[in-house]
């Protein structure tokens, strides 16, 4: 193990001994390739930053919902590695390059699964962790096994995936990547600050529950819909 991993570790550890508090793990997987250039990428920097005053809005999901942010645009980078709500300093995200989409979802999960060994072996629980993927485009990599892996560990009720789709993106290949059960939705027009202010009103509601609980999330209504 190298030593910034180790060092990442005792800080993690630190971390839960002063907030020993559940987990609700959440990876935002965004689309920054070039064609988000302008209005797009304007209005996802912002309701990023809304999805973090609301979150912290809720003095209980600010303490309990862990956020990590994947961009995938020209390449894949973890951009900001899991933290709470309190500590959540989003960077300003710019758009280039293709899109790399099966390499992210890939990255994606293998961050989520360090971080619930983590959780494991320092005592901490953990909701079910989710995967938002959000994109404007189609993959320019492969990423059927990228699908695979979100499917199994979906019907293995392992995390939960939720796949938006906006302008021009190619909703054929995100219904190949989400269950049935849970199919893409097309974000209307550029809502992404409603598109936040949902998520972040569900994971309020996730993490204020038990562990296991089942809660009915909260309707799409406003900023989208399961395309025909």
């Amino acid at each position: 193990m190298s030593d910034s991993a180790i060092q990442k570790i005792r800080l993690a550890e630190i971390e839960f001994v002063d907030n020993p508090e559940n987990r609700c793990p959440v990876v935002l997987l965004l689309d920054t390739s070039a064609s988000m250039k302008g209005a797009p990428i304007v209005e996802l920097n912002n309701g990023i930053n809304r999805f973090r005053s609301s979150l912290l809005e809720d003095e209980l999901a600010s303490l309990r919902v862990e956020i990590a942010l994947v961009t995938f645009g020209g390449d894949v980078s973890v951009v900001q590695d899991f933290t709470t709500a309190d500590s959540f300093d989003p960077p300003e995200l710019q758009p280039r390059g293709y899109t790399p989409m099966g390499e992210a979802i890939e990255k994606g999960m293998d961050i989520l699964e360090s971080r619930k060994q983590l959780y494991k072996s320092s005592g901490i629980l953990y909701y079910r962790p989710w995967i938002l993927l959000i994109t404007d485009g189609e993959p320019t990599d492969t990423w059927e096994s990228a699908a695979r892996r979100i499917q199994t560990a979906e019907n293995d009720s392992k995390l939960l995936f939720f796949a938006i789709g906006v302008k021009d993106a190619n909703m054929k290949i995100l219904k190949k990547i989400a269950l049935p059960t849970r199919p893409p939705m097309k974000l209307t027009e550029l809502k992404f600050e409603e598109l936040f202010l949902w998520l972040s009103a569900s994971l309020q509601q996730v993490s204020s529950g038990k562990i296991g609980d089942f809660k009915a999330l909260p309707p799409a209504s406003g900023w989208g819909e399961v395309p025909t």
